[in-house]
C-alpha cells in the first residue's frame, strides 16, 4: 500500500488526534499540522512529526509559538492563509480537515485547488459551499472522501453500487443527551448537561450540536452533496447504541448497513487506506454485548435546529450558510452561558426568515450569508437583553 503524506488541519482537537494515531500506526509522514487551540498540544505534535510546515491558526499566538519551534526547521504560519497554505502543502497528498465550524471551507477550496484528495471531517464545508466545492473537487479530479462515522458508514455501504440504485438514505443519530426530553423539560438545562454525550468524546461544539440534533441536519445537508441526493431520500432515525453508523436501501428494498463500535478511528482509516481496508486500530464489534438495537423517529417539534437544516436544504442555494452561521454564533453564546439552550433552536430558525445575498454562488457569497446570520443573532440577543 503506497505511504500517505498528510496535511492534518485541527490537529489537536479529536478527530486530528485520533488521525495522527492513525497516521502513526500506519507509518505515513506528516508534511503540515494547523490548529487553533490547544499551542501546547501542538508543539508536542510539531515535535512529534516533524512536518515542514505548522500552522497556529490564532495569531496572537503566532510569536510565541515560533520562539518555542526556533530550534527546529520547521516553518510556522498563522490565520487564515496560514491555514490554506497548510492545506495546499506541496508534499501532502491527502488533507485532513478537521477543523469545526465554517472556516473549514477555504482551506477545503486550497486544497483542491492544489490537486490533493480530502478527508473530509468538517461537515461546514459542504453545508456552506456543497456547489462550489463538488463542482471543483470534480474539475481537479481529486476524492472528497468522508471521515464522519455515519457518512463513512453510506460510503462504505454505496461501494460497488450505481447511482441509480439508491433509493434511501437512513442516517442515524445517537439523539444526544436530551432524547426524549420535552421543551419544558429543556428549559433550564445547563452547559454541562449538553456536553455529556452518551456515545462519542467530541469537542464542545460538535457534542453540543449533538444536544440539539443541529449536528444531524447539517450531516443531512452534507449526505445530499457527498452521495448526490435529493434531501426527501434521506431518513433520520435515532439509534442510541451508535452501534449501526447508517444505512443504504437500494431500488429493490434491500438495505445494507454498516456496523462497529463506536470509534473515529475505523472511519478515519478507512478514509485514508480506501479502497483498500487493513488491520482495525479499534475493538472488534460483539453483537452479544448490546443485544438489541434500537430505532426511533427524531423530535423536530422539541429540537427546531433539525427542522430548520432540513428546510434550508430544500430551499438550497445559500440558506444552508445561513443557519449554520446562525448556530455557530447561537453555540457560542450558549457556550459563554449568555443564552439559554432552547434559544439556540429559535435563533436558527429565524435565519431562515433573512433574505440571501443576492447573486452567483461563490465563496465570497457563502461569507456574506454566513455573516448576515451571525449579525442576526446577535441583534435578537442584544433586543432581549
Amino acid at each position: 500500500m503506497e505511504r500517505k503524506r498528510l496535511s492534518v488541519l485541527g490537529s489537536t482537537g479529536s478527530i486530528g488526534t485520533q488521525t495522527l494515531d492513525v497516521a502513526k500506526k500506519r507509518g505515513y509522514s506528516v508534511c503540515a499540522l494547523a490548529a487553533r487551540g490547544n499551542i501546547k498540544r501542538l508543539e508536542q505534535q510539531a515535535r512529534q512529526f516533524l512536518p515542514r510546515l505548522v500552522c497556529v491558526y490564532d495569531e496572537n499566538c503566532y510569536r510565541p509559538f515560533k520562539q518555542a519551534l526556533a530550534d527546529t526547521d520547521i516553518r510556522v504560519t498563522a490565520g487564515e492563509q496560514g491555514l490554506c497554505e497548510a492545506a495546499a502543502a506541496e508534499e501532502a497528498d491527502t488533507v485532513v480537515n478537521a477543523v469545526v465550524g465554517m472556516v473549514g471551507l477555504k482551506p477545503t477550496m486550497a486544497a483542491i485547488s492544489a490537486g490533493k484528495d480530502v478527508a473530509l471531517a468538517n461537515k461546514e464545508t459542504l453545508v456552506t459551499g456543497g456547489s462550489l466545492v463538488i463542482a471543483a473537487a470534480r474539475e481537479r479530479g481529486v476524492n472528497i472522501l468522508p471521515v464522519d462515522s455515519e457518512h463513512s458508514a453510506i460510503f462504505q455501504c454505496l461501494q460497488g453500487s450505481r447511482e441509480r440504485e439508491l433509493k434511501r438514505i437512513l442516517l442515524t443519530a445517537s439523539g444526544g443527551p436530551f432524547y426524549g426530553k420535552t421543551r419544558e423539560e429543556l428549559a433550564h438545562v445547563t452547559v454541562e448537561d449538553a456536553l455529556k454525550h452518551p456515545n462519542w468524546d467530541m469537542g464542545a461544539k460538535i457534542t453540543t450540536d449533538s444536544a440539539t440534533l443541529m449536528n444531524k441536519g447539517l450531516e443531512l445537508i452534507e449526505a445530499v452533496w457527498l452521495f448526490g441526493c435529493k434531501p426527501e431520500q434521506i431518513e433520520i432515525l435515532v439509534h442510541r447504541e451508535s452501534v449501526v453508523h447508517s444505512g443504504v436501501e437500494f431500488v429493490d428494498n434491500a438495505v445494507i448497513c454498516q456496523l462497529g463500535v463506536p470509534d473515529m478511528r475505523l472511519p478515519i482509516q478507512y478514509a485514508l487506506t480506501y479502497p483498500e481496508r487493513v488491520e482495525s486500530p479499534c475493538e472488534q464489534l460483539d453483537l452479544l454485548r448490546y443485544g438489541t438495537l434500537s430505532f426511533a423517529r427524531p423530535d423536530e417539534e422539541t429540537f427546531l435546529c433539525l427542522k430548520a437544516a432540513k428546510q434550508a436544504i430544500v430551499w438550497g442555494g445559500l440558506y444552508p450558510a445561513m443557519v449554520n452561521g446562525a448556530n455557530e454564533a447561537a453555540v457560542a453564546l450558549f457556550l459563554d452561558r449568555k443564552i439559554s439552550f432552547l434559544q439556540i433552536g429559535e435563533l436558527v430558525t429565524g435565519a431562515l426568515s433573512l433574505t440571501p445575498p443576492a447573486g452567483e454562488m461563490t465563496v465570497e457569497r457563502v461569507y456574506e450569508a454566513d455573516a448576515l446570520a451571525r449579525g442576526y443573532v446577535l441583534d435578537q440577543v442584544n433586543q432581549q437583553a
